[in-house]
């Protein structure tokens, strides 16, 4: 890897194999994991910042192998995972609690600011912006989730999933998040809309 490499979080890559195993078992898993070239990670799961390259690989190859719905479902259940991570281990408790008792409005307001400080841990190389309101709207410019992919549906649910998680446990619990355009499908950047 080189010294120039755009890292990522190596939730992109840990939570999708635990979404992974119980749905389509070891074997199907381990042909995913080994398509994309990161078997390794299935015996020992990366703890430190993984090359975006990496990421995109592998959520190339979910959808390259399993077909794009059920690649969807397990994006999806990854991302929910990833915001169930960063709930437990990134976000503190005190935090937490504040943005509970804030007005939703305004809780989205901070917990954006937190998105935006944080974004290098998932955008990678990409571009990330993100707008307060109703709805919220995060977009994600040469997103490296669908880099490369021509598509006919959005293919960033593990964002949108962790997008969600984070503003349904923190913000209001009717949050809803949905990719309105992706670049897999021609759009210039990935949007996200958030709405509750």
């Amino acid at each position: 890897m080189s010294a120039a490499a755009h890292r990522i979080g190596p939730n992109a890559i840990t939570r999708v194999a635990e979404a992974l195993r119980p749905r389509v078992g070891a074997a199907v898993t381990v042909k995913v994991f080994g398509r994309a070239g990161l078997l390794a990670y299935l015996a020992e799961p990366p703890a430190q910042m993984v090359d975006e390259a990496e990421v995109t690989r592998l959520h190339h190859e979910l959808r390259a192998t399993l077909g794009h719905d059920l690649a969807r479902t397990i994006a999806r259940e990854a991302g929910m995972r990833t915001g169930d991570y960063l709930l437990a281990h990134r976000i503190p408790k005190p935090v937490q609690t504040l943005l509970l008792w804030l007005p939703a409005p305004l809780a989205a307001r901070v917990l954006l600011s937190a998105i935006r400080r944080h974004a290098w841990t998932f955008a990678g190389s990409g571009f990330f912006t993100a707008r307060a309101g109703r709805p919220v709207v995060l977009t994600l410019k040469d997103n490296p989730l669908c880099r490369g992919a021509v598509l006919t549906e959005p293919a960033c649910d593990y964002y949108a999933a962790t997008f969600e998680r984070l503003f349904c446990v923190l913000v209001h619990p009717r949050a809803r998040a949905l990719e309105v355009a992706c670049e897999a499908m021609g759009a210039e950047a990935c949007v996200f809309e958030i709405r509750w």
